[in-house]
């Protein structure tokens, strides 16, 4: 029988490479994301390597920051801001469009011009999808429901920047 020989354990290399410590002896690591209470993605931000290891990389949230990734992420901002530009000339083109729109909702009503029930905002979406307008309940701002036949203003608003005004009136219901 042989005696197994004594070697001298091996030494363990890490599974990741060692990652770039901070000023403030962090990880430093730039977000591909958005994290909240973190930062946007693009900014490079310093976390505790617990939560690079555990969270962050492994979730694919934030890679190494290296000069490589960093001219990348430019790039790819310089695509959003003209894909963004072009959606704000599309946005404004459509706020103008609905802008000179006047639509119709009809709804019961008694002889005073008070409604039985309201008009709300999947009333105003419905007539202006009617007109060929495609807008989701979010984007029109009303201060409160429609009570009384008339003439209301209400805003659509299709991105913080942009928005516009639609003449809405309510109309009694046409009698069977």
């Amino acid at each position: 029988m042989t005696t197994p020989s004594k070697t001298t354990p091996k030494k363990r290399t890490p599974q990741y490479p060692r990652l770039p410590k901070g000023p403030n002896g962090g990880i430093q690591l730039m977000l591909i994301q958005n994290v909240q209470h973190l930062g946007k993605a693009g900014e490079i931000v310093e976390v505790k390597p617990g939560h690079a290891n555990n969270y962050l990389l492994p979730e694919g949230l934030a890679i190494v920051s290296n000069e490589h990734h960093k001219r990348m992420v430019e790039k790819h901002k310089e695509k959003i801001a003209a894909i963004e530009k072009q959606r704000l000339v599309t946005l404004r083109a459509l706020a103008d469009q609905v802008g000179k729109q006047s639509i119709n909702v009809e709804a019961n009503a008694n002889e005073e011009g008070h409604l039985y029930g309201s008009v709300g905002t999947p009333e105003i979406v419905a007539a202006l999808r009617a007109n060929g307008v495609a807008i989701t309940a979010d984007q029109v701002k009303l201060d409160g429901v429609l009570k009384e036949l008339g003439l209301y203003t209400v805003r659509v608003q299709f991105h913080p920047e942009i928005s516009t005004d639609v003449k809405v009136w309510v109309v009694p219901a046409a009698s069977n």
